[in-house]
């Protein structure tokens, strides 16, 4: 079972943020400068669109920052086929993780088996994260949808990414969110993401059960405090 994190006086912070960087108008040299952040602060990992891939890996080459690959946001709505080529591409293209979005449609129709098998076979490729669009479920499909998650091999449940409608949300919400994936998918690790911004959400959201945080907000994060909470 994975251990879970716990607030400390002398907790790195940076080993638990997946600097993000997600804009649709992203430029090389944009991501570029995330990757030289990464290196800077020591984040855990850096978090992409599938077409960066490449030039994060040679970006990150020589260190042990992760490459982290966004896939198909922001509902899960791509075919199978298509997730499953745009994930191993991925890989050989040098992804390390990757960050999936669960069907939120297929869950939301009850289409259970459908999901599993389509996120079984992504598991398979690389080790993945599924993200489950918690701002779009109720409180029991929040736990129905980490239930499937860890039915289907990923080794950890993500909160949300873009446009998700938790994103307008407070985070005593997204909080709640944690506590119930936690209970619902014991032994997984949990990456609370979206609009964590400042070290008190970091606090919050790890006193919920966040074991990750994908935040674009790390830099800022990291110059209120570098090391430790």
């Amino acid at each position: 079972m994975i251990k879970k994190i716990k607030l400390s006086k002398n907790m790195n912070v940076s080993k638990l943020i997946d600097h993000t960087n997600i804009d649709i108008k992203a430029t090389s040299e944009d991501i570029k400068k995330t990757c030289k952040e990464a290196i800077k602060y020591g984040f855990r990992g850096v978090d992409v669109r599938s077409k960066w891939v490449g030039l994060v890996k040679k970006e990150l080459n020589g260190t042990d920052i992760k490459v982290v690959v966004l896939i198909d946001p922001p509902m899960g709505l791509s075919s199978h086929r298509e997730r499953i080529r745009v994930c191993k591409k991925a890989k050989i293209n040098g992804a390390d993780e990757l960050d999936v979005v669960m069907n939120i449609v297929d869950l939301k129709y009850e289409r259970y088996g459908r999901i599993i098998n389509d996120l079984k076979a992504i598991c398979k490729i690389l080790p993945t994260k599924v993200i489950i669009g918690s701002g779009y479920l109720t409180d029991q499909e929040v736990k129905k949808a980490s239930e499937i998650v860890k039915k289907a091999g990923a080794f950890c449940v993500k909160t949300a990414t873009e446009k998700d409608p938790l994103e307008r949300r407070e985070l005593e919400e997204k909080a709640e969110h944690l506590k119930i994936m936690a209970k619902a998918a014991p032994g997984l690790s949990i990456k609370a993401s979206a609009k964590i911004k400042t070290l008190e959400d970091v606090k919050q959201m790890i006193k919920a059960g966040a074991d990750i945080i994908g935040t674009s907000s790390g830099v800022e994060i990291m110059k209120i405090r570098v090391n430790g909470l």
